[in-house]
């Protein structure tokens, strides 16, 4: 399933940095994932200059530690992460006080101007069984925008951090429809995950070209459709499509990221770009190598220099 190469295209001048998840670090402590000095040694001596931080506390929370830690291997954080529900909550406080520690660390690395925020998932993550309800009535659509609105005011008053809405898989924006309906209800950004807006069956070349002015952060991911519809046919559950390779490296899946450079220089892309790939729990020793292979495969199709 594997594309063509692509010649000749102009390099992008984005930076294209990595994520602990690409590391199979979905959770701040587990006995199934690396630690998080293996972690950044890898992304460093895989090529990578830039991340996100993952799952607050799994890498060190302390700002000056991990600005120590990040300096000696030549990395510079540019975002942090947020996963939770943002439509059945009404007390908006706990994650506030998330958010407080979040930020106060944040606000130690100048380079670090994003804060991605993410719904919570409507299934179980690893028995796939149904923990809300997939699809919202207009009440509970409304209280999810007020919601973010929120969050995003109380963010805005204490920095300069600004918060890019990630659609992600399973969770109430996914689709194509429900990414446009925020987009019109909301005044927010995006940071469009290409594997996850395949995987929910949209088109992430056309979608970016279409909201062009309204995505600045890209996670570069691919999704390997086949074992998409194995996951619809047998009723998997997220986890186990994971297992399964259903997010899989940019040369095995169906994401068209020769296209995706052509689509990127066109607009003139200058946002921040992260590669991710799923995986729980990663195989021993495949993070770095895949990790390595997907920047030299950008390299090779001029995504990046």
């Amino acid at each position: 399933m594997g594309k063509s190469r692509g010649k000749g295209y102009i390099s992008m001048s984005i930076r294209i940095g990595t994520a602990p998840d690409s590391w199979g670090i979905w959770f701040s402590d587990d006995p199934k994932q690396v630690s998080w000095e293996q972690c950044l040694d890898e992304m460093q001596e895989a090529g990578y200059k830039t991340l996100e931080l993952g799952p607050w506390g799994y890498l060190p929370t302390d700002p000056i530690r991990l600005k120590e830690e990040l300096s000696k291997r030549d990395l510079e954080l540019i975002a942090t992460t947020l996963m939770t529900d943002i439509v059945f909550i009404n007390d908006l406080q706990p994650i506030y006080e998330t958010l407080d520690k979040i930020l106060s660390l944040q606000c130690h690395f100048s380079s670090a101007k994003y804060l991605v925020l993410i719904d919570g998932m409507y299934t179980d993550l690893f028995t796939g069984d149904r923990i809300a309800s997939k699809e919202l009535n207009d009440d509970e659509w409304n209280q999810m925008i007020g919601n973010i609105k929120k969050l995003v005011d109380y963010v805005k008053d204490k920095s300069d951090i600004q918060i890019v809405f990630h659609p992600h898989a399973e969770t109430h924006v996914e689709t194509e429809e429900e990414i446009e309906r925020l987009l019109r209800d909301i005044d927010i950004d995006l940071c469009l995950d290409t594997g996850h807006h395949l995987y929910s069956g949209g088109n992430p070349n056309t979608f970016i070209q279409k909201h062009k002015d309204r995505i600045k952060y890209l996670h570069l991911k691919d999704c390997n459709k086949s074992i998409r519809e194995k996951m619809e046919e047998n009723e998997w559950a997220f986890a186990q499509g994971v297992q399964s390779g259903v997010m899989c490296d940019p040369e095995s899946g169906d994401v068209d990221f020769v296209q995706l450079t052509k689509t990127l220089e066109c607009i003139q892309y200058t946002g921040e770009a992260v590669v991710e790939q799923d995986m729980y729990p990663a195989p021993a020793g495949a993070p770095f190598k895949i990790a390595k292979q997907t920047l030299n495969y950008f390299k090779q199709i001029g995504l990046i220099k």
